[in-house]
């Protein structure tokens, strides 16, 4: 009966971010994309969804993640304005639609995609909808052609960009990318400067992992390095260390309730994050979702 509980949790929590997903597409529409210049060659994209990032050179352009498939022209024209360079590249930080969803019409401009192994293996074999219902699986033009499960060196633009494997953190197949001459790293949504943490335990991510990552992250930021989380503001080191104290303080608090033979209800009605929530921008409905996170992982023993 346990192993069926959890199997049954995992799915729940898919259809949830599935169901997530759908509504923060919506209408996109009268979307308009947001340019950041962050250094020389290095800049970022907002419209909905993922942020984007794109280093430029005469090399060609890298982009990390594609926002939702309708933004794709915007985000291509938006990138003509600052380079005349082909886009040739793209990482995924992670599988979900906000940061892959452009991966089938970028891969029919001709880039070339990278993802981690996992991630490929979900977008080709994605968790049901939110109905249930089988979710469609990305065209072959849109799934990675190169993938990897260690980490890679690629010298662009006079940049020696590292894709780093984050074991089963936000999801399985995250990847941390760091541009270290830019003195730039990209996070994904392992890393979020709003709302508490999103561990995708139904897309295989794992609260030790995620802590694993935001380690990786403060070992190898320095005192000026630019963070910029899947979503939300760039940050500094200390906002990384803050936000992975918030983790830590949880786990331990959630620990001990769950000690005390509490229910994953009780364990949430007992508000172990009251004095945390004000250092938490746009808190909403992830506290709750996280508590309950926590609670699912403890008790299943990972």
């Amino acid at each position: 009966m346990a192993k069926l509980a959890i199997r049954t949790t995992f799915l729940a929590a898919a259809m949830a971010m599935a169901a997530l997903t759908a509504s923060a597409q919506g209408d996109l529409s009268k979307v308009e994309i947001k340019t950041t210049k962050v250094t020389n060659n290095f800049y970022t994209l907002e419209g909905s969804g993922g942020m984007v990032g794109v280093l430029v050179g005469p090399d060609g352009v890298f982009m990390v993640d594609s926002q939702f498939a309708p933004l794709s022209d915007k985000l291509a024209a938006a990138i003509k304005k600052i380079s005349d360079k082909p886009i040739r590249f793209m990482v995924n930080t992670h599988v979900h639609g906000d940061h892959t969803g452009g991966d089938e019409n970028f891969g029919k401009m001709g880039v070339t995609i990278l993802a981690r192994e996992n991630l490929r293996y979900r977008l080709a074999y994605p968790n049901p909808g939110a109905n249930g219902q089988p979710t469609p699986a990305m065209p072959s033009v849109g799934l990675p052609m190169i993938t990897y499960d260690a980490p890679v060196t690629m010298h662009m633009n006079g940049e020696d960009i590292r894709l780093l494997p984050v074991k089963a953190a936000h999801t399985d197949g995250d990847t941390l990318v760091v541009f270290p001459n830019n003195d730039v790293i990209m996070t994904g949504d392992f890393y979020r400067s709003v709302q508490y943490p999103n561990i995708d335990r139904g897309n295989g991510g794992n609260m030790n992992g995620m802590l694993d990552g935001l380690a990786m992250v403060i070992g190898l930021a320095g005192p000026n390095t630019k963070i910029i989380p899947g979503h939300g503001a760039t940050v500094g080191r200390d906002a990384v260390i803050a936000h992975r104290d918030i983790l830590l303080t949880v786990k331990n608090r959630v620990m001990k309730l769950i000690s005390e033979g509490k229910s994953q209800d009780e364990v949430i009605a007992a508000k172990p994050t009251a004095d945390l929530d004000a250092k938490v921008l746009e808190v909403g409905m992830t506290r709750d979702r996280f508590i309950g996170q926590v609670y699912q992982e403890i008790k299943a023993g990972k």
